[in-house]
């Protein structure tokens, strides 16, 4: 049995949501993109739990390696998913009945490693 450590996010909706990381799903398409889904549980009650996946976006990363003139390994990668999701949190007050797949895309990613000083 896999033990789960949750934590939690005090978002500035006014929202604390309690979330784990579940699984990554690689080789994943959206819309026609191809890319890595990055699977969150979330809770803003205790009680209810609702799924979040984060698609990174395949050409986000390659458009980012070119600027760079390196590739993000994958903690890099699920960095830039991790700190997605806690965009979605801060800008989304309805993230569950919304249901939506939050995306890290090639406009996102430079801000979103830029908070965590990768470059």
């Amino acid at each position: 049995m896999t033990v789960r450590r949750i934590k939690s996010y005090s978002a500035q909706t006014g929202y604390v949501y309690q979330y784990y990381f579940d699984e990554v799903r690689a080789e994943q398409r959206r819309a026609g993109q191809e890319g890595t889904e990055y699977v969150y549980v979330v809770s803003r009650d205790r009680k209810h739990t609702f799924l979040v996946p984060v698609f990174l976006r395949r050409q986000a990363l390659e458009e980012w390696a070119k600027r760079h003139g390196r590739r993000l390994n994958g903690t890099e990668e699920y960095a830039a998913a991790k700190m997605r999701l806690f965009a979605a949190f801060d800008g989304l007050p309805e993230l569950e009945a919304k249901r939506l797949t939050i995306e890290v895309t090639s406009e996102n990613l430079e801000e979103l490693l830029a908070q965590l000083d990768i470059d």
